[in-house]
This record gives structure tokens, C-alpha cells and sequence, in this order.
């Protein structure tokens, strides 16, 4: 044992040595990529995720046992749930409202749930999927979320749900929205993939709602390579959501483990023989969105510098603010709610509809500077094909929408991100302006 625990100590100190060998060199603009989003890693990240490799537990482990206890301390939560990607986790905290174990607020088909047209398509497509009926309301520019009053107006005696995005990490006015849910005795969703670290008058995203969502894909604010994870205000909810995760089963014991309730073979469901195997009841048609153990581990280290990572995406998208100022005749510029102190997620910038240049030709300026762009997700998303014959209603305009479909992107303010790039990035902006403003 103890030779195997040497052997361990000496392949994680060579794995340092690797990642210390890596070959540096300076960042060369108009040559070098600056990406909108990415890997920000070191040492800890490749040691964790080869120490869990050589434990050959190929799903969640002790590794994913530590990161879901780590973020539910992060969050002041009881309970979160790692599943396989930010999608995964909408789908999970969705279906969880549709468990008849809810009873009389039970989510059915045909039942409407509030959210947004300017979002990202996995928001969306959980509400559809269990045959419930989105209601769209349009974004506010420059924060690309949603007023209360545009919510408000959406209600409708169909109403048993609101599930809104915290876009690109600025949020909605979730306290006030937290209030007018309970108010109603409807469902919060908050969808928090793109705001991990936002606070809303002093508290923490995703604490407000029944349910949160969270994405580890590289270019969020942590990363598992793929990886997301589901928050639940309490036990009930949480119970039920782990049962959609792990194939519908009623049966709550780890991986690995066998009759934590010391009921196993004594119970009776449906009709089912009585003692039928606790372990193979299924009280909801659910999927198997488990986490590998090893993605995990690489959580667990990104976890640690959370902080570290959220304060480095405010430097940088500070330094664009300050520097894009100069143009806002030209373009809107990215902005926070009241009350709030967003965990930026990129720097949304939409071309004013009279500006003497469109957003193609600014995106072509950037890109041929090799500076990374991306659209504000899926602009309005009734515009797309997958979505032409779905059951909807909107109420309002979705003026704001089509103007981003048509005006809108994001550039980067990720960790990885130097002073240099920065400059880069806004110099092309200057140089960009300049030629298209002096006409």
C-alpha cells in the first residue's frame, strides 16, 4: 500500500513538472487568438483530474461528492446536484416541477411558464420538451434581461412558472421577482449558467429561486470540460431532482451504496409485489445525467479560485467599459441592473440601428484582428426553424429581440485574458470607428 501511495506522489509531481514545462511566449496582436471564452487552468487542475484517473471510478465519486459540497458552501444552499452539462441541469430543474409528488402545484402540459425570446435555446427547450407553453417577453438592451413590469404582464391564469436566464451574468430584479412568485404561488427558475458569483442587492444568484441552474462548459465561469449543476431550496425539491438525474429511480442512495433507508425489500409501490427492490422503483421517467468523477476533479480545483476568476472577468470588463466609452454615440454598451454586482460572463455590445457601420462589418474587423466574437445567443429565438411551430405565447413587443438578432454580439472577459489583448481589442475598436467616422 504504502509503495502505491509513493508511486501516486511521485506521477503527480511529474504531472507539475509537465504543466511547468510548458513553453511560454508573448502575446503577438493581430497574430494571436483572443478568445472570447476558455480554459483557465494550472497545475492543480491536471494533477486533480490524473489523481482521480488513477482511482478508476469512472463515475461520480468522492471527487463529485467534494465539488457539490463545496458549491452548496459557496452558495449558503443545502443542496446541489451535479449532472453532465448546464443544459442537463435546465432539464433536471425543470422536469423536477412536473413530479406529481407536487401535487396541486404539479407543472402539466399546457400550463405557461414565463421567460424570455433573447436567450440561450436550453433555457427554453426544457418547458417545451415536458409540453408546457412558453410565454415570451422581450429583454431590456444594454442588460439584456428582462424588466418586472414586462414579466408582470405576462401573467395569466395559466401561469405556474417563471424560468429566466441571469444573462451573461446580469440580473434580473430577482429579489422583487422572488416576491411577486410567492405572491402568485409560482415556480422560480433562476437559470445562473451565465452568472456564477453575480450578487443581487448583496446576495448570491441562484439563492432566490426553487431551483437554479448552473453550466461548467469551458468558456463559463469554472469548468469541467463539460459539467453543470442544479441547486435546490430545499430537500424535497432536491429529492426529486436526483431522481430525474439518476434514471427515475425512487431510490436515493450513492452510487454504490445499498439501503441507506433500511427499508430496501420492505415496501410497497404501485403494483408492484411487495419488498420489490427499492433500488429498481422508478417514480419518474427521468434520464442519467451523472458527472464522470474525473470532470469533477477538475472542478473541485477550479472551485478554489472561483473568486479569483470572478474578480479577474470584473478587471477585464472594466477595462472594456472604459475603453469602448468613447464610441457609445455608435454602440450601447454592456450594463448592470440596479442593485446589482454581476460576475460578467462577456462584454455585450449591441451596434445603435444609425451608426455608420453594421455589426457584420465590426465583427469582420475584429475577427480579421483575430479578436473572437459571438452572437447574443440565439437573438430572438421564435426566429429560428426549430422553433416555427412550437405552442407559445408573446406578450408585447419583441422589438428588443429582433434588434439583437440583427445588432448584437459579445466579445470576451475571461481569466485568460492579459492587459495586452485588452488593448488589442480596443485599439481595433478605435481603428475600426475611425475610418467608417470620418467619412
Amino acid at each position: 500500500m504504502s509503495d502505491r501511495r509513493s508511486l501516486r506522489r511521485q506521477i503527480l509531481d511529474l504531472v507539475r513538472q509537465y504543466h511547468a514545462a510548458a513553453p511560454t511566449k508573448p502575446f503577438r496582436p493581430g497574430e494571436d487568438l483572443v478568445r472570447y471564452a476558455g480554459r483557465h487552468f494550472d497545475d492543480q487542475e491536471l494533477t486533480a483530474l490524473v489523481d482521480s484517473s488513477l482511482d478508476f471510478w469512472l463515475t461520480a465519486g468522492r471527487y463529485a461528492d467534494e465539488f457539490e459540497a463545496g458549491l452548496a458552501d459557496y452558495l449558503g444552499l443545502e443542496n446541489v446536484l451535479l449532472v453532465n452539462s448546464g443544459s442537463s441541469a435546465n432539464l433536471v430543474a425543470f422536469s423536477t416541477l412536473t413530479s406529481p409528488r407536487l401535487r396541486d402545484r404539479q407543472v402539466k402540459p399546457g400550463d405557461e411558464v414565463i421567460t424570455v425570446a433573447a436567450g440561450f435555446p436550453t433555457t427554453v427547450n426544457p418547458i417545451i420538451q415536458n409540453r408546457a407553453v412558453p410565454v415570451f417577453v422581450d429583454v431590456e438592451l444594454g442588460t439584456y434581461v428582462p424588466s418586472l413590469e414586462k414579466i408582470e404582464a405576462a401573467l395569466s391564469p395559466r401561469t405556474r412558472a417563471v424560468m429566466i436566464a441571469h444573462t451573461m451574468g446580469v440580473p434580473y430584479a430577482v429579489r422583487e421577482l422572488r416576491e411577486w412568485c410567492d405572491q402568485h404561488r409560482l415556480w422560480l427558475i433562476e437559470d445562473n449558467c451565465d452568472a456564477l458569483g453575480t450578487r443581487y442587492e448583496g446576495r448570491l444568484t441562484a439563492t432566490f429561486g426553487d431551483l437554479a441552474s448552473f453550466s461548467f462548459y469551458p468558456a463559463h465561469h469554472l469548468t469541467m470540460g463539460e459539467g453543470g449543476a442544479v441547486a435546490a431550496a430545499n430537500e424535497d425539491l432536491a429529492r426529486i431532482a436526483r431522481s430525474f438525474r439518476d434514471w427515475g429511480r425512487d431510490c436515493y442512495c450513492a452510487g454504490g451504496e445499498s439501503n441507506t433507508c433500511g427499508k430496501r425489500f420492505g415496501q410497497q409501490f404501485g403494483s408492484l409485489p411487495f419488498g420489490y427492490d427499492h433500488k429498481y422503483v422508478y417514480s419518474h421517467i427521468g434520464y442519467n445525467l451523472k458527472v464522470t468523477d474525473m470532470q469533477a476533479a477538475v472542478g473541485v480545483a477550479q472551485l478554489r479560485k472561483l473568486d479569483e476568476f470572478i474578480a479577474a472577468r470584473k478587471r477585464n470588463h472594466a477595462a472594456l467599459a472604459a475603453g469602448l466609452k468613447k464610441h457609445e454615440a455608435h454602440l450601447i454598451l454592456h450594463a448592470a441592473t440596479p442593485k446589482s454586482d454581476p460576475s460578467w460572463f462577456g462584454f455585450v455590445i449591441t451596434v445603435r440601428p444609425e451608426a455608420p457601420f453594421t455589426r457584420l462589418e465590426l465583427v469582420n474587423a475584429l475577427e480579421a484582428a483575430r479578436i473572437e466574437t459571438r452572437n447574443l445567443f440565439c437573438g430572438n429565438l421564435l426566429r429560428h426553424p426549430a422553433y416555427a411551430g412550437i405552442e407559445h405565447r408573446v406578450v408585447g413587443s419583441l422589438a428588443n429581440s429582433d434588434l439583437i438578432t440583427t445588432n448584437t454580439f459579445f466579445i470576451g472577459v475571461y481569466p485568460g485574458l492579459t492587459p495586452e489583448m485588452i488593448a488589442h481589442v480596443l485599439a481595433t475598436f478605435d481603428a475600426f470607428i475611425a475610418t467608417r467616422t470620418a467619412r
